[in-house]
């Protein structure tokens, strides 16, 4: 499902057991990320699949990228491999207002 960010802060605030979940490249990551972000790059298949496997299905993912487009489809493959609670942060980081860290 697609969130704003007031939506996705929100619920993800709400839910104190959720995760968020970066999908972009670790030099991505290392220039400034959301705090409390785990990183699993999804241009890396391997291992993004590989880190998906170790999921928990009873957690709930907050997922974002640059854009909005590689975390939407994290989440396509997250459900289909039965992580069913999982959000997509519209716009990405690049319209990100919250803090971040490197």
């Amino acid at each position: 499902m697609d969130l704003t960010q007031q939506e996705w802060t929100a619920q993800q605030a709400a839910n104190q057991e959720s995760i968020i979940i970066d999908v972009r490249s670790a030099e991505e990551f290392s220039d400034g990320h959301i705090p409390n972000a785990e990183l699993l790059d999804i241009r890396n298949p391997q291992e993004f699949m590989d880190g998906v496997a170790t999921l928990d299905e009873s957690k709930t993912y907050f997922v974002y990228c640059r854009s909005g487009a590689r975390s939407a489809q994290a989440c396509q493959i997250f459900k289909q491999q039965g992580l069913s609670s999982c959000f997509n942060l519209l716009g990405g980081i690049m319209l990100w207002q919250g803090e971040t860290t490197s």
